[in-house]
């Protein structure tokens, strides 16, 4: 009987989300994936698992698409910080990391250790370190730390030797270290061997709620003296296309109180993205797009700020409309 290939989506795109840093080549390289896999479903003997097969397949699909490609950046990765006098300049959008919908890489019927695993695998700084990896060791890592495979299996994924894949993992891990990153795959480890029996995996502490909760209530009132208070010393801010990134809570009040002051009376609503809190940001109480904002958390301060501004693509995969019912509430698409 031919597998059901459907329901390995989510993890599918998740795996190639960490590959290539897009959501949209990643939703790409799953439908060449289950392509390939249909044509081939005869062919599939059941000596490994669905998922393993699928694997295999999605990573080797991967590696032809990052032949000859630059890879995937955030403004943070390009240079020193700016100032808020800088010149903005933008960039293609394919030259930046795009943020992903929990909906698309997390499946909604997995235990709840699984889902955990995946938000960690997904965070924007964890995938913007592994594009700093060879394609092939970038492989290797993720199947062999994110995906728990072997290293035999993995050599015959990748056509390697046991040693080269062990070699290749080591180079990826002191590379993931030097970006402060390689403590994600320890976490991913720890709650994969996590019993199914314990509780649910929450991703925020009761000082996070609140935390993000004050976050909104600032934003919204462009209380920028209480928004500021927020922030830890060292936050950054960065707002894709553009390259322009900034450092320190000065600076980002500073922004918000000058260049950035077309976002007073802005408003927020949750979104999932990343596996991180994530809000859709309306201008204009509600009339008008503006940003996907992901926050990066550090104890009870926020340690970064994301605006991606290219609304017209992600907001629709975010399954977010394009303007919000400015008195009411009530979204409304335009």
């Amino acid at each position: 009987m031919a597998p059901d290939l459907e329901p390995h989506r989510p993890r599918l795109t998740a795996h190639c989300y960490r590959m290539l840093g897009s959501l949209t080549d990643a939703e790409d390289a799953v439908q060449e994936t289950l392509l390939r896999a249909w044509k081939a479903r005869e062919a599939f003997d059941g000596r490994a698992a669905v998922s393993t097969w699928l694997h295999r397949i999605a990573t080797n699909v991967c590696l032809d698409a990052l032949s000859g490609r630059s890879p995937r950046y955030r403004p943070i990765d390009m240079g020193p910080a700016g100032t808020t006098a800088d010149e903005l300049r933008t960039r293609e959008r394919t030259h930046w990391l795009e943020p992903v919908p929990d909906l698309a890489a997390i499946a909604a019927d997995d235990d709840p250790h699984e889902q955990a695993v995946q938000r960690e695998g997904i965070r924007l700084a964890f995938v913007a370190a592994l594009q700093y990896l060879p394609p092939r060791q970038r492989a290797a890592l993720l199947l062999m730390q994110v995906l728990n495979w072997s290293a035999a299996e993995v050599a015959e994924c990748l056509d390697m030797t046991v040693a080269a894949v062990n070699s290749a993992v080591q180079r990826a891990r002191a590379t993931l270290a030097e970006r402060r990153e390689d403590a994600t795959l320890d976490r991913i480890a720890a709650l994969a061997s996590a019993e199914h029996g314990r509780s649910v995996v929450t991703t925020l502490s009761a000082d996070q709620h609140q935390l993000v909760q004050q976050f909104v209530e600032a934003f919204e009132a462009y209380d920028i003296t209480r928004f500021i208070q927020l922030l830890r010393d060292d936050v950054t801010l960065c707002m894709p296309p553009i390259d322009l990134w900034l450092q320190g809570p000065q600076n980002v009040g500073e922004w918000m109180l000058g260049r950035g002051i077309g976002c007073r009376g802005s408003v927020l609503r949750p979104v999932a993205a990343c596996g991180q809190v994530a809000f859709a940001q309306y201008k204009h109480g509600g009339a008008d797009p503006w940003a996907l904002v992901v926050l990066d958390l550090d104890g009870d301060r926020i340690s970064g700020l994301t605006y991606f501004l290219d609304t017209e693509t992600l907001f629709p995969r975010f399954r977010v409309p394009l303007r919000l019912e400015a008195n009411e509430g009530q979204i409304v698409e335009r």
